[in-house]
């Protein structure tokens, strides 16, 4: 049997560590990338938790791209886990650093990889591309333009990506959570361990906790291992059921 090959990037956080597990599970040669993987240490860690994993951490978009078509000629599924703290402050008070820093690694990143590797997945004929995106848009939060912004940008991209590779038989699609359960975002400590934190999720979120990591992995594995390629363009809300009206009085 054809070992199949899946990338995952920036391994270590939000989506990362459920969509390693998820696809090494079902039988995939993982590759995973994240910067951190140059400190041996944090690279041992990972490892721990997932033996199986190959690990790299090549920083450029492009030389990803061609780290993994140098060494194992194709890719069957690149999870484009894309992520970078959440930068909550008025517009008024907004330094445009931060907002270049959030859109450098929220859309540029996955712009210059997708990119690079149009031409590989045009030419291989197959490959299932699923994006980590957001659906933090559906409700504008006051003092959330930054990570919106970039957020709102990198699904539309989804869009475009979808559009450009739907003739080669090549999906496109996202999950976009929220209320996900990750240090990343929501950390343990402070949503979980917390009462107040936990209470505020258990008010805003329908589901009444936050979104388990092997629940998205379920959803990882339904996307990569997709056999048709009609389903794509979409962008799946992981949240919970979030958001709805609030709540008026009768």
């Amino acid at each position: 049997m054809v070992k199949r090959i899946a990338l995952v990037t920036n391994a270590i956080d939000f989506v990362g560590p459920p969509a390693v597990r998820a696809l090494l599970n079902d039988g995939y040669e993982l590759i995973a990338q994240d910067p951190s993987f140059h400190d041996p240490g944090a690279k041992n860690e990972f490892l721990k938790s997932y033996p199986e994993a190959v690990t790299i951490g090549i920083k450029e978009p492009k030389e990803i791209i061609d780290y993994m078509w140098d060494n194992y000629k194709k890719v069957d599924v690149i999870v484009s886990n894309d992520t970078f703290p959440a930068i909550h402050i008025s517009i008024e008070q907004a330094r445009i650093e931060d907002l270049y820093a959030t859109i450098e690694k929220l859309l540029i990143f996955p712009f210059k990889m997708m990119q690079a590797a149009i031409p590989n997945l045009k030419k291989q004929g197959h490959g299932n591309v699923i994006m980590i995106t957001s659906c933090r848009t559906e409700l504008p939060l006051p003092a959330g333009a930054i990570p919106d912004i970039a957020r709102a940008a990198e699904n539309a991209f989804v869009k475009s990506l979808s559009i450009e590779l739907a003739p080669y038989g090549i999906p496109v699609n996202a999950i976009a959570p929220n209320y996900l359960y990750s240090e990343a975002y929501f950390p343990k400590a402070k949503f979980i361990d917390n009462a107040i934190g936990k209470r505020f999720i258990e008010e805003v979120v329908p589901a009444g906790r936050l979104g388990k990591p092997e629940e998205i992995g379920e959803l990882v594995s339904y996307l990569a291992n997709m056999k048709g390629s009609f389903h794509t363009g979409t962008i799946i809300k992981f949240a919970g059921g979030w958001p709805v009206a609030p709540r008026r009085p009768i």
